[in-house]
């Protein structure tokens, strides 16, 4: 009885302190942490960041691009660059802004991803095409050419081979582009890109990280040209289905032909082994009427 007492006694000064700061912390009210949620809700939405976010998240699901978190980091900074949005009606960005963009646009998805890569490249299309007070709207040839110039350099794929691909996909310079041609050249230029560090990583392995043997370089050629005759899709998706066909033991054929000719043989340097095999790709391309 008294160790109850005495526990009564011990127990009544904190009872008797229901406003302390002991019993606040140990139980917060509810109340409370129901509006500092809303409060934090209230400032995202006021703030626009619950938007901004989300509408960066239909970005990535649109695009789907290869890095998404370098993409994501891409989006803001242009956005913040852009003012997000700036005014209505006011001026678009200058030339260099809008080709930087409509080429961040483009890199975004890999081309074998039609769907989005398609997505894309009209949304490249839409924002060379944006007008202004001293620029009617649409996309003329000059403006397109550069772009493909930006596509393609740099890269792997040879100078004289970009130069003989825009030759046959691009414009006149004061002629109107319209999208699918848009879509076309600008899938040229990222196949040939692709093309061209396909071609460079062959000629690595058949040298061993030396000089390639020529015998070697010829066969393989010749399995390209003739691969690249194959197919019936439409340039220039068959010559990424006709790559597919070079397995390694159709390769594995040809340089052992190659070898079983007994001669002498010099080395072909990796510039000529990519400028030959740009070549074989540019001369399939179908230009642009």
């Amino acid at each position: 009885a008294a160790a109850v007492q005495d526990g009564a006694r011990l127990s009544a000064p904190v009872a008797a302190l229901p406003d302390s700061g002991l019993r606040r912390a140990a139980a917060p009210p509810v109340a409370a942490a129901a509006r500092e949620l809303d409060s934090e809700a209230e400032f995202l939405l006021q703030a626009g960041v619950s938007a901004m976010v989300r509408e960066a998240l239909l970005k990535v699901l649109e695009a789907r691009p290869e890095e998404p978190v370098a993409f994501l980091a891409d989006y803001f900074e242009k956005l913040e660059l852009s003012g997000a949005g700036g005014e209505a009606g006011a001026e678009p960005p200058g030339l260099p802004q809008r080709l930087a963009r409509a080429l961040w646009y483009v890199r975004l998805a890999h081309h074998s991803h039609r769907p989005a890569f398609s997505s894309n490249v009209a949304l490249a299309y839409e924002c060379l095409s944006g007008g202004g007070r001293r620029r009617r709207a649409g996309l003329d040839g000059r403006l397109f050419s550069e772009l493909l110039r930006r596509v393609c350099r740099p890269g792997p794929a040879p100078a004289e081979a970009v130069s003989a691909l825009l030759r046959k996909v691009q414009c006149r310079e004061h002629e109107a582009v319209p999208l699918d041609v848009f879509r076309y050249g600008v899938l040229s230029c990222a196949v040939l890109r692709e093309f061209a560090a396909k071609a460079g990583a062959l000629y690595d392995a058949l040298g061993g990280g030396g000089p390639a043997d020529k015998r070697l370089c010829q066969a393989v050629l010749r399995a390209l040209e003739e691969a690249l005759a194959d197919g019936d899709l439409p340039p220039p998706a068959r010559y990424l289905a006709a790559g597919a066909k070079l397995g390694p033991d159709g390769l594995a054929l040809a340089m052992e032909r190659a070898l079983r000719e007994r001669k002498l043989s010099a080395a072909m340097s990796r510039e000529e082994f990519l400028r030959k095999a740009a070549a074989l790709f540019v001369a399939k391309v179908k230009a642009v009427e």
